[in-house]
C-alpha cells in the first residue's frame, strides 16, 4: 500500500481523478489494470493471502510500482519465491566513483575490480606494479596463458583448482549468459590444464586465497587475496590483496610504490 501511495496517476499515465480521488497514489484497481492482473487477485496479493504467484506477475507489479532492485527482491521473498539476482546500479552512479576511491585508498597494497566475466575494469597502481595488470585484461585467461604471471606465481599449481572452481561459481549465477562460454571455449582451445580442471565440475565460492608472488625487483611477496561483493554493484567483485602476516611484504610494497621503487620496476615488469 505504501508503494502505491507514492506513485501518482499522472506518473503512471492515468488521469488523476480530480476531487473524486480520496487518497493519494494509485488505487488497487489501477495497479491491477496496469500490471495486467485481476483486481481481486491483486487485492489478495496485498493482503498476503495464500495464492499462486509467478515471477512474471511479480515483475509486472514491481514495474508498475517502480520498485528498486532491493524492493523487487523483497517482494519475491514476501511472496515465498527465490529472489532474482541483484541488479547493478547505473554505471555512472556515485557508487563507481566510490569504488575507485576504495581501491586507490588501499595503496600501497594491490587491489582490482572484476566484472562478472573476470575482466579487470579497475586496478590501482600497486596492482599494476606487482602483477602487471592492464585495463581490459581477463584474470582467468591471464592466469593460464600469461607466461610472466605464471613464472612469478609460487603458488600457481595449488591455486589453479580453486581459481577454476570459483569461476564456475560465477558462471552458475548466470547460467544463460553466453559471455562465459566464450571465455571457456577460448581457454579450452589453448590450455589443457584449464580443460582438465574445468571437466572436474568443482564449484567454490569466492573467498580468500594465499598467494606467493616473485617480483623481479622486490623479491618474494606474500598475500591474502580476498574477494568482496557489494550490494550497490553486484555485477562487480572487489579483490583486495593484504600482506600476509609475519612477512616483510608490507615494507616491500611501500618501497615498490615509492618514486624510487617505481623507477626500478618499470623496465622489469614491462618486460
Amino acid at each position: 500500500m505504501s508503494r502505491r501511495a507514492r506513485i501518482s496517476p499522472a506518473e503512471a499515465g492515468l488521469p488523476d481523478g480530480g476531487a473524486r480521488r480520496r487518497t493519494p497514489g494509485l488505487r488497487r484497481e489501477e495497479v491491477a489494470v496496469l500490471a495486467g492482473v485481476g483486481a481481486s487477485w491483486y487485492q489478495w496479493l496485498e493482503q498476503g493471502r495464500d495464492i499462486t504467484v509467478s515471477p512474471q506477475v511479480l515483475d509486472a507489479v514491481a514495474r508498475v510500482l517502480r520498485l528498486g532492485s532491493a524492493e523487487r527482491r523483497h517482494l519475491y521473498i514476501l511472496a515465498g519465491l527465490n529472489p532474482p539476482l541483484p541488479e547493478a546500479e547505473d554505471p555512472g552512479s556515485p557508487a563507481c566513483d566510490g569504488l575507485r576511491r576504495l581501491i586507490d585508498g588501499w595503496m600501497p597494497f594491490p587491489a582490482h575490480i572484476l566484472d562478472p566475466y573476470w575482466n579487470t575494469v579497475m586496478h590501482n597502481d600497486a596492482a599494476a606494479l606487482v602483477f602487471g595488470f592492464e585495463p581490459g585484461g581477463n584474470c582467468l585467461v591471464d592466469f593460464f596463458t600469461d607466461p610472466a604471471y605464471r613464472s612469478r606465481s609460487r603458488t600457481w599449481q595449488e591455486a589453479a583448482p580453486a581459481v577454476v572452481a570459483q569461476f564456475r561459481a560465477s558462471v552458475s549465477e548466470r547460467p544463460d549468459d553466453e559471455g562465459f562460454q566464450q571465455i571457456i571455449d577460448e581457454l579450452s582451445a589453448v590450455s589443457e590444464e584449464f580443460t582438465e580442471l574445468w571437466a572436474r565440475g568443482d564449484v567454490r565460492a569466492g573467498g580468500q586465497l594465499v598467494k606467493e608472488h616473485e617480483h623481479p625487483v622486490a623479491g618474494s611477496l606474500f598475500f591474502e587475496s580476498t574477494q568482496l561483493r557489494l550490494p550497490a554493484r553486484p555485477d562487480l567483485t572487489v579483490v583486495l590483496h593484504n600482506p600476509l602476516h609475519g612477512t616483510d611484504t608490507a615494507a616491500k610494497l611501500a618501497w615498490l610504490t615509492s618514486p624510487e621503487g617505481r623507477r626500478e620496476s618499470i623496465s622489469p615488469v614491462a618486460g
